[in-house]
């Protein structure tokens, strides 16, 4: 595995891959690499000849009272991660390198970001977008891998790829969950000892939701209180929200019909974990 660090370099690299017929499969991280992540990874090696990802904590979607300083970053040990899943090529830029300059183009997302997670954190989405389509540039990907954990940001690339025109295939894969249900994130470090206890009712409110409305029950905002009875009653941290769209056009439904998604946000003491189901009728 190669570690690439210039822009410069990455985009000569690209333009000797595409000449040479190569499929690239790329998947953007933050970096902290777990087991979801590995999982994309695996996905984009099988279906791909290259593999690239990228590893950049991107400071235009945190907003200012957000965990930009403490995300977690440990970069040799991704490079590890890395490497036991066959990855071709880390590209690792700076900041500086990203942003060398304040942009002279604002890119605004306008659908899909004003509820679930975009409600309470306006301008992360454009800032996604933003660095999205920087990359997307440099890297110039055949097949994009990313985690339905956080099913919102994949509705937004979705409609990113599609109003910019890139040829790009947008690869949603399956949450990863430990045993216990709850999905991986690198932000579960920070739940105490008996928050990592409480948390896997997440999902199991989640799977409720399911149940029910595969039951037949159609009304969202009984379904929704459903679920948070369970959550209030199992969990000491607090509801963010509980929330019923359709999907990936996220808008508000009276009956649930359709491809739906049902998500949630929980936070604890010193983390905010989120998590949803995306099925069909």
């Amino acid at each position: 595995m190669k570690i690439i660090r210039s822009i410069d370099e990455m985009t000569r690299l690209t333009a000797d891959l595409k000449r040479n017929n190569e499929t690239i499969g790329y998947v953007p991280t933050m970096g902290y690499l777990h087991e979801g992540h590995l999982s994309l990874m695996k996905k984009a090696r099988e279906e791909n000849s290259v593999v690239v990802i990228s590893v950049f904590v991107n400071p235009l979607q945190f907003g200012p009272n957000e965990d930009y300083d403490s995300y977690p970053r440990d970069i040799e040990r991704d490079e590890l991660l890395a490497k036991t899943v066959g990855v071709d090529y880390l590209f690792y830029p700076s900041a500086l390198d990203m942003y060398p300059d304040e942009m002279t183009v604002e890119i605004k997302v306008k659908k899909r970001v004003n509820v679930l997670c975009g409600r309470k954190r306006p301008g992360h989405f454009d800032g996604v977008a933003t660095v999205l389509i920087k990359l997307f540039s440099i890297i110039q990907p055949t097949n994009v891998y990313f985690g339905l954990k956080d099913a919102q940001q994949v509705a937004v690339v979705s409609g990113l790829i599609k109003d910019f025109n890139f040829p790009i295939c947008l690869c949603a894969i399956e949450t990863v969950r430990e045993e216990d249900g709850l999905a991986k994130s690198s932000r579960n470090v920070y739940l105490t000892e008996e928050e990592r206890k409480e948390a896997p009712y997440l999902y199991q409110s989640l799977l409720k939701a399911k149940n029910e409305i595969v039951a037949g029950e159609r009304n969202p905002e009984i379904i929704t209180t459903k679920m948070k009875e369970l959550l209030q009653e199992f969990i000491s941290g607090s509801i963010d929200y509980v929330e019923i769209y359709s999907y990936p056009e996220l808008e508000e439904l009276q009956v649930i019909e359709g491809k739906v998604i049902i998500a949630l946000a929980v936070r604890f003491s010193k983390v905010r974990l989120i998590d949803n189901i995306i099925f069909e009728l």
